[in-house]
């Protein structure tokens, strides 16, 4: 008897963790959303969004196209269908849905359909991958930007389709300390990447555009 009086002590003990656990993990889930974008270069969507409050995680990655698994060479190469994409995740009791659209809008060019500042190709071009809630509010934040702009923004609102994360090498790429071989000798990963964005003129072509509404550009 004292024994299975152990036994239901022991059961319930576990029983009651169980609970705690799994009533703990929907919280958790249910405290971030996920918006993902694509604006050109993937390295420098990721870098500028990973900077806001409220931004858990910003992943380079893939979307939009047939191929499944693609790698940064098939997508580059052409043919996939995929554009480069960032898929960020984040706290909307901190920054909401709109606010982050309206802040992708203010950081590229959205009135060029071929693809991103020196990056030319379907891979590059400007694109929100929007859920059936997110829709509304991308279309509304589209319209803003146009009518703030005064041109046309020949970025499309899609549906979203299945992310697929880049390699390691690509993630955080402006942060890593990792040395690669340039034309200039060799370069941590985070030189190189300002190096490359002050080359492809991304900053200034959105200064151009939008002044001083432009979030990002130094």
């Amino acid at each position: 008897m004292k024994n299975l009086t152990q036994l239901k002590t022991v059961t319930l003990a576990a029983l009651i963790g169980l609970g705690l656990l799994v009533q703990a993990q929907p919280s958790k889930a249910a405290g971030s959303e996920t918006l993902t974008v694509a604006g050109g270069c993937f390295w420098c969507v990721e870098a500028d969004f990973e900077k806001i409050q409220g931004v858990s995680d910003a992943v380079s990655g893939f979307t939009g196209g047939t191929v499944s698994n693609p790698t940064y060479k098939q997508v580059t190469g052409g043919g996939t269908g995929h554009y480069e994409a960032v898929q960020i995740t984040f706290d909307p009791a901190v920054v909401s849905a709109d606010q982050l659209l309206d802040l992708f809008f203010r950081s590229v060019d959205p009135t060029d359909a071929g693809g991103q500042f020196c990056d030319r190709g379907d891979s590059y071009r400007t694109a929100i991958f929007a859920t059936d809630s997110q829709k509304a509010a991308a279309n509304q934040a589209k319209s803003k930007a146009q009518a703030d702009l005064g041109q046309t923004i020949v970025t499309p609102v899609l549906n979203a389709q299945t992310f697929y994360p880049a390699d390691a090498y690509h993630q955080d790429y402006a942060k890593s300390s990792d040395l690669i071989l340039t034309r200039f000798g060799p370069k941590s990963k985070a030189n190189a990447y300002v190096a490359y964005r002050n080359a492809c003129g991304r900053d200034s072509r959105v200064k151009e555009l939008w002044g001083s509404a432009a979030p990002f550009a130094g």
